[in-house]
């Protein structure tokens, strides 16, 4: 009975983990730089959870996981609460639909399906954030970020790939 307590308890840290790592990608999007103007193109690394997720295992990063980091997103960053929160829930909600697409294809085919996606994000986040301002953003802070999370998300989808490889049985 011991040891069935302890699987239930590793198997309940194992499904936590996506959100967990989802987390710590929305504080590290929002930790503060010396390096002037950063946070005008910071990348949003929680896009690249929701993606992944959405496709490998979406029953462990579920759509009130994705609300609360978008939530957390808005509130860290200082946006208009809702704006992440409606761009992460349209990232899943298109990714989800779509998985069928990504499942099983190439590592570049993946990529390329994340800089589609993540454009769309960019280009939904950026007029959001026009419309709440009432004056058109900077475009080019817009498509730095954009950039840079695409640059990025090669070295954070290979950490989500390898540890979901290493620890979770496929359903």
């Amino acid at each position: 009975m011991n040891i069935a307590i302890w699987q239930k308890l590793d198997n309940l840290a194992r499904s936590f983990i996506p959100f967990g790592f989802s987390l710590i990608l929305v504080v590290l999007s929002v930790l503060p730089t010396h390096i002037p103007g950063y946070m005008q193109i910071a990348p949003i690394l929680a896009l690249i959870s929701v993606y992944h997720w959405a496709i490998f295992r979406p029953n462990l990063l579920p759509i009130s996981a994705v609300f609360i980091l978008g939530l957390l997103q808005d509130l860290l960053l200082g946006t208009p609460v809702g704006l992440y929160v409606l761009v992460f829930l349209t990232v899943y909600g298109v990714v989800l639909s779509q998985r069928r697409f990504f499942v099983g294809k190439s590592f570049i085919f993946f990529w390329f399906g994340f800089a589609a996606i993540s454009m769309l994000a960019s280009i939904e986040s950026y007029f959001l954030g026009s419309i709440w301002n009432v004056i058109l953003l900077d475009f080019n802070a817009a498509t730095f970020q954009y950039l840079i999370l695409l640059g990025i998300f090669p070295a954070v989808a290979w950490v989500f790939l390898r540890w979901q490889q290493a620890f979770l049985q496929q359903d």
